[in-house]
Formats: C-alpha cells, structure tokens, sequence
C-alpha cells in the first residue's frame, strides 16, 4: 500500500486523501485553522505549511519541492516526506501566529472560547514568546447577527468557517465576507440574520472567540463543565451530544461526532433544547390524593405511599372487572417501557398498551448538504413501539394503540383505571385529554406539572434523559444508548427505576436499583428484543471528560 512519511513516521493512505487528513486520522497534530473535513478548502489561514519532499523518478533521491506546502491542501503521493518541525516550518507557524496576533485582542480572561480556543493553545504551542507589535491594535465593533449568535469581529482571524458553512452546509448564504485586504470583515447580507436552524453550529466551528453562544456567554469556564456521551431526547433524529454540566446542572449541549447519524452537526433546537430540566414546573416529589404534601424530610414515605397508591389503584379496578391500561410515552427510553409495561402486565395480563402522543411539527426539511431535520419530536417512539409488541407477543397477543385510540377508549370510559407518563419538553395535556380522563383513576408518571396532576389518584415525578441512562430507537431505525449526565434532581426517579419498584411492590421484594444496561440484558431474553443484546450502539465512554477544575476550600 501507498505510504506517506510525516516527521520520521510512515502512514498509509488511500487515493486522493491530503496529508493533514492522514494526520489527523493517525493523531498527528498539524495546526490549522481554516480546514474542516465537511467543506471546500481554501487554504487560507497558511499555518499548516509543512517541508515536503519527494523522491525523484530517476533517481529515487528526495528533493524539496521548493516552497512550503499548506498540508490541507496537498494531495499525498507514495514516498512523500512531510516534516512540520523542520526550522522552516516552524518559522512559518510563528510568522503565522504573529500575524494573526497583530490585531486579536489579549482578553482571553473575559473571553468564552477561553480553555477550548485553538488560537490559545496555538500561540502557545508554535508562537513566539512574546509580540513585536508595538502599535495601536485595530478595534471592531460586536455584532448581534442574530437570535442566538454574537460576533466578536475583533477576534476573528478570517478562517471563513462560518461563510463556508453557510453557503456549503445550510445553502443559507447568510454570512459573506465584506470588504478586502486588511479590511476584511465577516459580516451577514442586509436585512439577513443569521437565523438558520443549524446556525448554532457556527459557534463550534469557529476556531476562536469571534462567534459565541447567547445563552451560554458569561455562564461558565469550559475547564469547569464535564462532557458526558449522550443522544437528543426531543426529536426523532438521535444526534449525538455531548451533555456538558457542572455541580449537577446543564449548561450546554454541543455536537458529538457520527458520521452515520448527525455527521458533525446538531440542529438549534436540540442546541437549547433542555431548558426544561431545570424548569420551575418540574414536578419535584410524589404526590398522593387524599394526603398532605410531602416535603425533603419525608420524601422516603413519599415514594412508598404513591408506589402503594399506584398498585392499589390498578388493583382496584382490577377486582371490580375493570379494565386497565398503560400509555408509554415516545419520549422514554426502551428500558423505561419495558420495566413499566411489564409491571402493569404482571399486575393485569389483559392490559391495553398504548404510544402515547408524537409531536410533529411542520415537514422533514433536508439542507444543502444533505442533513436533515426531522418534523418528528418524540425520541424513541419506535423503540416504545417496538418493546411493547414484544410484551404483547410475550403475553400471547393484542394491539399495541396508538393515541388516538386510547384516547377515544378514555372518553368511552373503557378503563377503570389508566397509567400514564408523559416527559415531554413542555405541557402536552390538552383538554380532550383532561376532560376523558376525569372518570378514571389515573396513575401519573411525568416531568413537568400540567392538568393531569390535579385529578391523578398519584403523581410520580420521573426523570429527564438526562438524568438517566437508556436507549432510544431514532427514525432511521437505529438502536442508541445514552449515559446519565447529572443526577436526577431532588426527589424523583428515572422511569425504568420506578417500573422496577412496582413490580417489586406487586411481588413483596424490596426494591432494587436498576441499571439500563441490566434492563436491556433482561429485555434481550424476549422474544423480537433479541437486538437489545447486539445492535444497540454503546457510546464510548472514553469520550466523558471529567472538569480540569475543582474548588477547594481554604
């Protein structure tokens, strides 16, 4: 195989692939700025410069092939020679950073690209060790070029990432470069905000603090936050994330590469999609009608009563031959339908199992470069779907409804009781929903407080997807697991969790923790789930980084 030598190490390589992608591929660190594998290469930022030689057709002697090379731009070539250390290159990555220094303003204590900015880490792997600029820095003014995104133009180092992006990626076209030589700014059209549903992206892919995030300006040092593998849990895309939180709180949600779902993107809205976690509306403690609220001192003998109010209340109707039912909602994991759905099948083998309501908002809209964004927003209403034909099948038979026909059987009366769980990103109950489920005795397991808690028998406050671990099937049909990124807050209890203290309450166990990876191994051994044990793609935990920072007390 064709091979490539890049300082003193061979690599190999395949037709057409330029010398930084093979870096980059081996872990080999050549800086750049201006490149990214999603778009079109201009070579611009010139700090990639590396010696390259070849050897000679005739006589097999490597040669220097004159000037410096841009390493993103350089098409590899069997026998290649590239050195990045050689006195030339390194001369060139100085000069560069020299240059691109002249202007950028030295504010990197107040900045939030501080600690994850490659112009930082650049100046101090392959600058000088001090500026010969001694004039007046030129200012540009910040720019609001949109809803979500400031600019910076002061920092900016004219990489064009962003134009790029807009032009290649979106095909939005928002962004240009405005003016020439030394006055080169980048700026949006007149009259044309950066408002795209993947603007946000822009913030990532600038290399410095020149474009920044709203929402997260000012909130938090990146050296502070830990990043934990995760999968959107509002649409139906599965992108993959990075949850980044500290001291048990989100602040932000950026890509996480996968170049068989999301590529290197995620959409605005899963951006700053999560705000509900930390809602003043979340329902926060079990309640249970007919007792006095339960606060922090008796929140123990808060779960116990609505977990007995739960069983009671099924039992009931149960007994007087009425029928029960479970609607699972697309916004819970597959464990999390398994454990309840199986809870409410040991109690009433002749349950009616349902998919709670799929949000859809507009129409499937795919971008220039082929990303697409979903008009499905539930996260996993396949993988609910999927596990409960599974139980069905398990107990002999039956139809897995949808919506609507639980709906028109709760306004029938069909039910002497009903299980329900929500979890969605804001209130969902609508009136049709509240005024059927008036005559029957309903078991609620939601997030946020909406109509249903008023007439429910118990509430019990379930878990955010990132407050636990489990698996959401997206709209491509693929199998995804996701970790827990911060603990659940105050009182409540991930939904898998709680279909296992049912059912240890129903069989006279104590209750045990219960692990999603345990919940998958369990849901392996149904028959149709065999694909819980072999196609549901692990996120690699190696990924998580743990804060650089700690506070300590003095």
């Amino acid at each position: 195989m064709a091979q490539i030598t890049i300082n003193g190490t061979s690599y190999d390589f395949t037709k057409g692939e330029k010398i930084l992608e093979v870096a980059l591929r081996h872990d080999v660190e050549i800086p750049h700025y201006c490149y990214h594998p999603s778009m079109s290469i201009p070579a611009s930022c010139r700090i990639c410069l590396a010696e390259v030689a070849m050897p000679n057709p005739k006589s097999g002697k490597l040669e220097t092939m004159g000037q410096l090379k841009p390493t993103c731009q350089t098409d590899c070539s069997d026998g290649m020679v590239v050195t990045t250390d050689s006195p030339r290159s390194m001369a060139n990555q100085k000069s560069v950073m020299e240059f691109l220094l002249i202007n950028h303003p030295v504010d990197c204590p107040v900045c939030d690209k501080a600690g994850e900015c490659y112009l930082q880490d650049y100046s101090h792997e392959y600058g000088r060790g001090q500026s010969r600029f001694l004039e007046e820095k030129v200012k540009n003014p910040k720019k609001d070029i949109g809803p979500n995104i400031l600019l910076y133009s002061d920092r900016c180092i004219m990489c064009t990432r962003c134009v790029r992006f807009t032009r290649e990626v979106t095909g939005t076209d928002e962004l240009m470069v405005d003016g020439r030589g030394d006055r080169e700014m980048i700026d949006i059209f007149p009259g044309k905000p950066l408002d795209n549903p993947l603007a946000g992206n822009v913030v990532d892919l600038c290399p410095v603090g020149a474009l920044l995030d709203k929402e997260f300006l000012f909130q938090q040092r990146v050296w502070f936050l830990t990043k934990t593998p995760s999968i959107d849990g509002i649409t139906a895309s599965g992108d993959n994330i990075f949850v980044e939180h500290n001291d048990g709180r989100m602040h932000r949600i950026k890509p996480r590469t996968n170049m068989d779902v999301n590529t290197w993107w995620i959409t605005d809205e899963v951006r700053h999609g999560w705000k509900h976690v930390h809602s003043e509306s979340r329902i926060r403690m079990p309640r249970v009608k007919g007792m006095e609220a339960f606060d922090a001192s008796t929140a123990a003998h808060a779960w116990k009563a609505g977990i007995a109010k739960a069983q009671g209340t099924l039992a009931n109707a149960i007994n007087n031959k009425q029928k029960t039912a479970v609607l699972i909602s697309p916004m819970l994991s597959c464990e999390d339908a398994f454990e309840l759905g199986s809870w409410v099948l040991a109690l009433d083998p002749k349950a009616e199992l349902a998919v709670g309501p799929i949000p859809f908002h507009g129409e499937n809209r795919t971008f220039k470069a082929g990303f697409t964004i979903y008009a499905e927003k539930a996260p996993n209403a396949r993988g609910v779907r999927r596990v409960l034909e599974a139980l069905n099948t398990q107990r002999g038979g039956g139809t897995v409804h949808d919506y609507a026909a639980f709906l028109a059987a709760l306004r029938a009366k069909a039910f002497g009781a009903a299980v329900i769980t929500g979890n969605y990103p804001s209130d969902w109950v609508t009136p049709e929903l509240r005024d059927a489920a008036m005559t029957t005795q309903i078991v609620l397991i939601d997030t946020l407080e909406n109509p249903l808690c008023n007439i429910a028998e118990c509430v019990l406050p379930g878990a955010t997807w990132t407050e636990k671990g489990g698996t959401f099937e997206n709209a491509k049909n693929r199998l995804q697991a996701f970790e827990r990124a911060i603990e659940p807050i105050d009182f409540v209890k991930a939904e898998l969790q709680i279909g296992a203290d049912l059912r240890a309450g129903f069989d006279g166990r104590a209750a045990r923790p219960i692990t999603a990876e345990a919940s998958r191994a369990a849901m392996a051994a149904v028959p149709g789930l065999a694909c819980f044990a072999t196609e549901v793609h692990v996120p690699d935990l190696s990924f998580e980084q743990s804060s650089d920072m700690q506070f300590a007390e003095l």
